[in-house]
């Protein structure tokens, strides 16, 4: 029987990684360089992109926005981040199972596995690096917030460029996506792949069901359940 190509494509925090000490404190910095005051509130971050958490905090922040606040905003967050490599690997925490989870799925014939991820490149990078996650990653496949697209638009462009890089074609229906937010789910359900949803977010189980996955884990802890979760949903 021949290999089936699987394309599997992670959310980084909440789902593989917990950075939100770090996350705060760099959109902190990031805020009082780009607006000149200290920053009150942040807004919700669980299956978000980078933009839309920048843009709701600016106004939860009573900001008025100008074309020019988005890509200010970015690099100094990029840069705040990029400054914390230490506490990434001091306060960020691998979640139970994860490292586990990306390995054995490495040892898995024609599985190929990226990020998908509402984080912008240099720092979504920076955490899976950081934290030991990168080796089984090909991150050059993956779907990181550019500002232009939502996560179910990135889910489809994650699957061409991986199809580019590897030689070969991943239908929607080859295409995993491991998350842990109700907006994770969705985005899966409007670019037609398939989701393993894990309540180490936010979300309980039943919330991810609500949300329309059908697949729904607890944790990662289950390693043996996770690759089998993967093949039972990728089976053509």
């Amino acid at each position: 029987m021949s290999t089936l190509n699987r394309l599997v494509l992670w959310n980084i925090d909440h789902t593989l990684v917990d950075v939100g000490r770090v996350t705060r404190d760099a959109y902190a910095e990031a805020f009082q360089r780009t607006i000149g005051r200290p920053l009150v509130r942040l807004a919700p971050t669980p299956g978000r992109t980078e933009s839309e958490i920048i843009f709701e905090t600016l106004a939860f922040n009573d900001v008025v926005t100008t074309d020019d606040h988005l890509p200010a905003f970015v690099k100094a967050l990029t840069e705040a981040f990029a400054a914390r490599r230490a506490d990434l690997r001091a306060h960020g925490r691998v979640l139970a199972g994860a490292r586990e989870a990306v390995r054995a799925l490495a040892h898995v014939p024609g599985v190929v596995q990226s990020v998908l991820t509402g984080s912008v490149q240099p720092n979504a990078v920076l955490k899976v690096t950081e934290l030991g996650l990168a080796d089984p990653l090909d991150l050059d496949a993956g779907g990181y917030e550019n500002g232009v697209y939502s996560k179910a638009a990135l889910l489809e462009l994650a699957r061409g460029r991986a199809g580019e890089r590897h030689g070969t074609a991943y239908p929607e229906s080859a295409a995993v996506y491991i998350a842990d937010s109700p907006r994770d789910v969705q985005a899966a359900r409007i670019a037609g792949s398939p989701i393993i949803a894990v309540a180490t977010g936010s979300a309980t189980e039943a919330e991810l069901r609500a949300a329309g996955a059908g697949t729904v884990l607890a944790t990662l802890a289950d390693t043996n359940a996770v690759v089998a979760a993967v093949a039972d949903l990728t089976r053509m």
